[in-house]
């Protein structure tokens, strides 16, 4: 009799907590908002094993970070609608919970956190963040406590600098380029990344960092690295407080881009690559089919040259080294034994599908210089099939934003912010900025 008395309490203090959280209650919620919720799983799925697969590297004379095999998100502080969406898309409540996993992952999705060793009792789910976040930067293996009471062991490890993450879902046009991390848009969830694709983008984004660390701390070095709000964007950039801090980052950016394009530049850019798609297959296509596509490629690519040449802030300075970027990134496939051109795949896939305004489609003048060192490697062929049947040394570059490799970079042509919290874009605010980014709306 006590036994079953012990049972039914305990069946009955499970079935009270479950209650105090927010589950899918069928109601209408922002549909954007939850298409973007969908798409940071859909990435954050994507390229967790990525980051496990690139630690290969991190012995190679890289400056390096330490890495979890794991991402958390948690709904605590949104709206109950939109806690609603989290639960719908995601699977996440309020509690800290695993969205994605590497193969062999002391935490899978849908394990719950609720205590870490050597904390004292955390009452929300960013301050369970941060010191995740504090306990993976010592490099040593740390004890969590999960939701179903067991206390599990996480052991971080060490990666080439320069963090892969994601817009939050609530501004999914958010990019933004640093030397310690990216956040790329979601529109790349587009693309659904192969293993390979994911790998091309956490090692570009690696690149990104090594290649154009020291140019981007010329521009501005953050004298704070250790703020709270960069510490949980590093794990969860979908937690309230990073996603309000990024809604504000979207705004600086918007105005940072009226700044360096007016209308009539971005107008004369879209006006010439339309033209100029259209007879470059007038003149080389036969194709009906193959002629719209190549197109939407040629197209897409001068977007890609737009979209480099209106970031602003730390992402201006670092969108000079895309091209270093894409050098670092190709022969480090090789080296793990993924498909070196996985990145022009990846782009022909975003480029035919018009999803221009992010790292990975390139414009072309990188496609260019990827193209030349393609073809020093044997696979300059390979990379023309993909591109089917394009050959970048033919296509005419256009006006766009030079590369670094192409002329002497001016640093003048970053505006200063000003006093615009968030005009040298989300990550560098970050550095200094507390887990409440209210006060910079």
């Amino acid at each position: 009799m006590a036994a079953l008395v012990s049972l039914f309490s305990l069946l009955l203090l499970q079935g009270c907590a479950t209650g105090r959280y927010t589950v899918d209650d069928g109601r209408p919620v922002d549909e954007e908002l939850l298409a973007g919720i969908r798409a940071y799983g859909v990435l954050e799925r994507a390229v967790r094993p990525a980051i496990v697969r690139s630690a290969a590297l991190a012995g190679e004379g890289c400056d390096r970070q330490w890495e979890l095999p794991f991402s958390l998100a948690s709904s605590e502080a949104w709206s109950d609608d939109d806690r609603v969406a989290w639960a719908r898309g995601l699977g996440v409540d309020e509690r800290v919970g695993v969205v994605a996993a590497a193969p062999g992952s002391p935490l899978q999705p849908g394990d719950r956190l609720v205590a870490v060793d050597g904390a004292a009792k955390l009452t929300t789910a960013d301050e369970l963040i941060v010191h995740v976040a504090a306990k993976r930067d010592r490099g040593r293996p740390f004890g969590v406590q999960t939701a179903a009471g067991q206390r599990v062991i996480v052991q971080p490890f060490q990666v080439c600098r320069g963090y892969t993450r994601f817009a939050p879902p609530n501004a999914a046009r958010l990019q933004d380029y640093h030397w310690l991390m990216s956040l790329h848009p979601l529109q790349v969830a587009d693309a659904q990344p192969t293993p390979d694709e994911a790998l091309w983008l956490v090692l570009w984004t690696q690149g990104l960092s090594e290649e154009g660390g020291a140019r981007m701390k010329a521009y501005h070095v953050a004298v704070d690295v250790a703020g709270a709000l960069y510490q949980v964007v590093t794990i969860a950039t979908g937690v309230r407080g990073a996603a309000l801090a990024a809604e504000s980052a979207v705004k600086a950016a918007q105005q940072a881009a009226a700044q360096l394009a007016t209308e009539i530049l971005k107008q004369e850019l879209i006006d010439q690559a339309q033209s100029y798609a259209v007879e470059r297959m007038r003149q080389a296509f036969s194709d009906a089919f193959d002629q719209v596509s190549r197109s939407q490629v040629i197209a897409s690519m001068q977007k890609a040259a737009a979209n480099r040449g209106v970031l602003g802030g730390m992402s201006r300075v670092a969108g000079t080294v895309f091209d270093r970027a894409d050098a670092w990134a190709l022969p480090r496939m090789e080296r793990l034994g993924a498909d070196p051109l996985a990145g022009v795949v990846l782009h022909q896939k975003l480029a035919e599908a018009d999803r221009a305004q992010n790292a990975f489609v390139f414009d072309i003048e990188r496609l260019t210089a990827l193209g030349r060192l393609a073809e020093s490697r044997g696979l300059g062929e390979r990379l023309v099939a993909i591109l089917r049947g394009l050959r970048p040394q033919d296509l005419d570059p256009g006006p766009a934003m030079p590369l670094m490799s192409a002329r002497r970079f001016a640093y003048e042509s970053a505006p200063e912010p000003g006093d615009q919290p968030f005009g040298r874009g989300l990550i560098d605010a970050s550095l200094s900025m507390p887990v409440d980014s209210r006060r910079g709306r």
